[in-house]
């Protein structure tokens, strides 16, 4: 079983930074998906951005270019990165982890992630 602790979050003006954090612990996988989802009263949860072991990223079209998403391996530790915060990116972020590589079509799905975190409030105000 894997346990996920996000941190970070918080408020930030339009054009911030913020950046958030997803700790893994419990059983050690050799290979994974570790996935960035957001989430908006009565919207379905949309997948952000996507990494996996063999350092494949992927990112919705409304970010690219100001989120990164990295891995420190040593640390089972994921990060999201948020630059050029927009009001549209505010929302609740769930990290997500899958044991297989992330799926270059799919990855987005939230059907597709079994392991979640508890989830971080982000709000960007104009």
């Amino acid at each position: 079983q894997v346990q996920l602790e996000e941190s970070g979050g918080g408020s930030v003006q339009t054009g911030g930074s913020l950046r958030l954090s997803c700790a893994a612990s419990g059983y050690v996988y050799n290979y994974y998906c570790v996935a960035w989802f957001r989430q908006v009263p009565g919207q379905e949860r949309e997948g952000v951005a996507a990494i996996d072991t063999a350092r494949y990223t992927y990112y919705h079209d409304s970010v690219k270019g100001r989120f990164s998403i990295s891995r420190d391996s040593a640390k089972y530790t994921a990060y999201l990165q948020m630059d050029s915060l927009k009001p549209e990116d505010s929302a609740i972020y769930y990290c997500a982890f899958e044991p297989q590589y992330c799926n270059s079509r799919s990855w987005g799905a939230y059907r597709n992630f079994r392991h979640w975190g508890q989830g971080k409030q982000v709000t960007v105000s104009s």
